[in-house]
């Protein structure tokens, strides 16, 4: 099973500010992951850059349209993320219980835990050989 840890953007993230602290929280963030390496269940994590280093791709009535960054509605944003394999939802839940906060100890932030289909969801529910784009 795997899972997306998504830190949720904020204000600060989407100016490029980081905390005074970010030297600590940094490291907090890599003892962790280090700590998810070890036990064999990271596959990926990052922190992104602010959305007016992106862009969106808009769909519909078989057209498509670009639009740059920035975004305003900072909460639908993602600042970051850690990608785990796990065997369990629970394993899942304990190790986001252990996510170090990464805008620092007592500030606001908020964290999204989901589950990412894996191809026999896709063949359970009839749809090919693992899912969209997967054959």
């Amino acid at each position: 099973m795997r899972f997306l840890i998504q830190v949720r953007a904020t204000p600060d993230t989407e100016a490029g500010r980081f905390p005074p602290d970010a030297d600590r929280l940094f490291a907090a963030m890599g003892a962790y992951h280090e700590e998810l390496a070890r036990a064999g269940v990271l596959l990926d994590a990052n922190g992104l850059k602010p959305s007016r280093a992106g862009w969106r791709v808009h769909y519909g009535d078989g057209s498509l349209r670009i639009v740059d960054g920035p975004f305003t509605e900072t909460k639908e944003l993602i600042a970051g993320y850690t990608l785990i394999q796990v065997r369990s939802r629970e394993e899942a839940l304990e190790w986001s219980r252990r996510f170090p906060n990464p805008m620092g100890e007592g500030a606001r932030c908020e964290v999204e835990v989901r589950e990412l289909y894996e191809p026999q969801d896709f063949e359970a529910l009839g749809l090919g050989q693992g899912g969209p784009g997967r054959g």
